[in-house]
């Protein structure tokens, strides 16, 4: 959308740097998104050029919502992968080649000549629901993001917590099965190894080889990873035995882990995004809930909230724009 004010207004760039795509956002001081641009990321281009491209990106959202860059007062940047968000050193990034102990933030400020400040995606969508999404009005919450792999932000007294090691809400690494499937982590039974979508879509088709009955459409002709979290959610609406047992036990273990994670943090609401939980919405929020409620200590007349994530795919960019907003107001004022 573009949006035309005046250029007494303070604006932040809000980026979303994934594995596939790029998102960049112009997000004005009411959180209004006011012009955006989304391109792929070409990741296997190497470093150097994934970042000229977030630049161009930048670009193209300014231009849609008709400023130039300079007006900017700063860019926040969500990287899929851990990072040093005070240096903006990117350490490692799974799914983007090349990426070991880059200056992400640096190489960005040096290209835009304005304030660049990075921080994991996972944290800047959790970031983004607490202020302008389904988090909003608490002080302390917990981002359960749960897609292709299962990640976290926390928020504690309304500020991300990142952690002596920068590496805090590891909640997908949770070990909630001891000795059960191995993680990509090389561990085993941590939650991302037993509630995840690559893990669904894993028991799905071990259940279809073992000859289990299913409505699954033909899984030989689907390459991993191709499994949609809408297909799951449609399989499930029609019934199919096989896979409403395989989320079935998905849900068990995440209400077992939500309960693990109030037991521990007390936080004022859950809030629930991912690919898994859009498809599916209350239909995989309830049970979580319920098999978390069974497993609190503490149950009180003002239960924890466990609840959906509102901003769909705008939550990184929107938590980008928080984050730079917060950055450069205290730099400005330090």
């Amino acid at each position: 959308m573009t949006g035309h004010s005046s250029g007494a207004m303070r604006r932040f760039i809000g980026v979303d740097m994934g594995g596939t795509k790029i998102l960049a956002a112009v997000v004005g001081p009411d959180g209004k998104i006011l012009g955006s641009a989304k391109m792929r990321t070409k990741a296997e281009s190497g470093p150097a050029h994934v970042i000229a491209r977030i630049g161009q990106a930048i670009h193209l959202a300014a231009r849609d919502a008709d400023i130039s860059v300079s007006e900017a007062k700063a860019v926040g940047v969500g990287a899929p992968g851990p990072l040093n968000p005070h240096t903006g050193v990117v350490f490692h990034a799974p799914n983007l080649p090349g990426w070991e102990n880059v200056p992400l933030g640096q190489r960005l400020a040096d290209e835009l000549d304005l304030p660049v400040f990075a921080e994991n995606d996972v944290n800047l969508g959790t970031l983004g629901e607490l202020v302008m999404g389904a988090g909003r009005g608490a002080q302390d919450m917990v981002g359960i993001f749960v897609g292709t792999g299962i990640g976290g932000g926390i928020i504690i007294d309304g500020k991300l917590r990142s952690g002596a090691r920068h590496s805090a809400a590891e909640v997908g690494h949770m070990v909630v099965a001891a000795g059960g499937p191995y993680c990509g982590c090389g561990r085993q039974g941590c939650l991302e190894a037993v509630a995840s979508r690559r893990a669904i879509e894993r028991d799905l088709r071990a259940g279809v080889a073992a000859g289990r009955e299913n409505l699954l459409p033909d899984l030989h002709g689907i390459d991993p990873g191709q499994l949609t979290s809408k297909v799951l959610a449609r399989a499930c609406k029609a019934g199919c035995p096989l896979t409403r047992q395989v989320i079935d036990r998905a849900q068990w273990f995440l209400g077992l882990h939500a309960a693990s994670i109030v037991n521990f943090l007390d936080p004022q609401v859950l809030v629930y995004g991912g690919g898994l939980v859009e498809a599916m919405g209350e239909a995989l929020l309830r049970p979580i809930r319920t098999v978390a409620q069974q497993h609190l200590i503490h149950r009180t007349s003002t239960p924890v909230r466990i609840v959906a994530a509102s901003l769909g795919d705008d939550s990184v960019v929107l938590g980008a724009a928080v984050m730079a907003q917060r950055r450069w107001a205290g730099a400005s004022n330090s």
